[in-house]
């Protein structure tokens, strides 16, 4: 059996040991039977809004916890009863609906062992105190937040102790940004909220007992729907960013060069298309191999990404070829920049590992470069076409070149 299944069921068998310890039960059973029905009610329909954060392959449930009043007023034996019956009803629900995992039911076994345990050490910890601070205002939510601190670290612990053993957490450094994780907030929100109930249950104010937990749920209903929006839309981003994001090299892709060349149609602004390219870049495949000719693809895109600003785009736009928009710029600069991109690459070779020996692997890239204003007359797929020539031309006159037009007459550099 794995080590974390054996952990869960010794908190459960130690669970038992420790609700025997506080027979017989204290409160009356009628109030006892009705306290658990309404908490049972609203338990098990939270449960289904409760957020999971995973953790490697393992996951949590995050959510606003009752357990904590539950077990000042029911003692730890009443505890016990309650969350046998709460997570055993959630299990079947799980079952039923096909959602449970494969560990549901050790899981099961560890939520009603780890709740009833350090709950136990809440309530002897609560009322220990509430002797000394029942005079201080305010000192029965302050010793409500307190009781839920301690509870939370005894919570963490038993994760990360769950964590470990499933091999979920393997560092320390993952146990201290697991514990990190805990909000002093989110703590808050537990110590008011089972405070508010243990007050409405003690005082038999049924009403407002059920009321607050109406509107608990009305709220947390609200805040998972919101969370799902966010959720939502930072998956689309993702996803947005994946499909115009080039992961070799990290510049945008053809597609993104696309989206923006459709933007800039008709605005009447001035720049520069530069279509760049590899020289003989089939060579180097062919001498070494494709992971060699990624490196000098990589180490190419990090050249026109150093040797250009913010405002600028840089594309991949199609294999060892690239595409650039520079912006906001006069057209000697324009010149300037494309010129110090192809000298620098022609003097800093790839070093790169080959058959166990570093190999350098020199290169040399050819320019094609257009500038102009970008108007109704001369929309972006065109001034993109005459730069495009403009490379091949490049190629034709020896490679190693930028061959350049401003829109009046042509110039080689070499």
């Amino acid at each position: 059996m794995q080590k974390h299944k054996i952990f869960d069921i010794s908190l459960f068998v130690s669970s038992l040991i420790v609700g025997l310890l506080f027979v017989p039960l204290e409160v009356d059973l009628t109030k006892y039977l009705i306290v658990s029905a309404i908490y049972l009610v609203f338990s098990v329909i939270y449960s289904n809004l409760r957020i999971k954060h995973g953790n490697g392959t393992g996951s949590y449930d995050y959510g606003v916890s009752y357990t904590q009043s539950m077990s000042l007023f029911a003692g730890p034996l009443g505890l016990l009863f309650y969350e046998i019956v709460h997570r055993f009803i959630i299990f079947f629900q799980r079952k039923y609906a096909k959602t449970a995992d494969e560990n549901e039911f050790t899981d099961t076994l560890y939520n009603i062992g780890s709740f009833t345990l350090y709950h136990t050490v809440g309530y002897l910890f609560f009322f220990a105190l509430y002797p000394y601070v029942e005079t201080i205002p305010f000192g029965f939510f302050l010793l409500f937040f307190v009781c839920s601190v301690i509870i939370s670290w005894q919570s963490d612990a038993l994760l990360v102790c769950t964590f470990y053993l499933s091999g979920n957490i393997r560092t320390w450094s993952e146990v201290v940004q697991f514990f990190k994780n805990r909000s002093i907030l989110d703590t808050g929100k537990v110590a008011i909220t089972n405070g508010l109930l243990f007050y409405f249950v003690m005082e038999n104010h049924w009403d407002m007992l059920i009321v607050f937990f109406i509107m608990n749920y009305i709220v947390s209903k609200s805040f998972l729907s919101k969370h799902e929006t966010i959720q939502n839309e930072i998956e689309r981003d993702r996803f947005r960013e994946m499909a115009y994001t080039d992961f070799m090299t990290g510049l945008s892709n053809r597609a993104m060069m696309d989206k923006q060349m459709v933007e800039i149609n008709g605005t009447n602004e001035v720049l520069a298309i530069v279509v760049a390219d590899i020289d003989k870049f089939k060579h180097i495949n062919d001498s070494y191999n494709h992971a060699i000719g990624d490196h000098v693809i990589q180490h190419f895109a990090g050249v026109l990404k150093s040797h250009t600003s913010k405002e600028d785009c840089v594309f991949r736009s199609g294999g060892e070829e690239f595409t650039l928009f520079l912006r906001s710029r006069s057209y000697e600069e324009c010149l300037e920049i494309v010129e110090s991109v192809r000298s620098h690459v022609s003097a800093h070779p790839v070093h790169v590992e080959y058959k166990g020996s570093e190999a350098v692997i020199p290169y040399t890239a050819s320019f094609g470069l257009y500038f102009d204003k970008m108007s109704e007359e001369l929309p972006m797929e065109r001034a993109y076409i005459y730069a495009d020539q403009l490379l091949l031309e490049a190629k034709d006159l020896g490679r190693n070149r930028v061959n350049v037009s401003d829109g009046q007459r042509v110039m080689i550099h070499s």
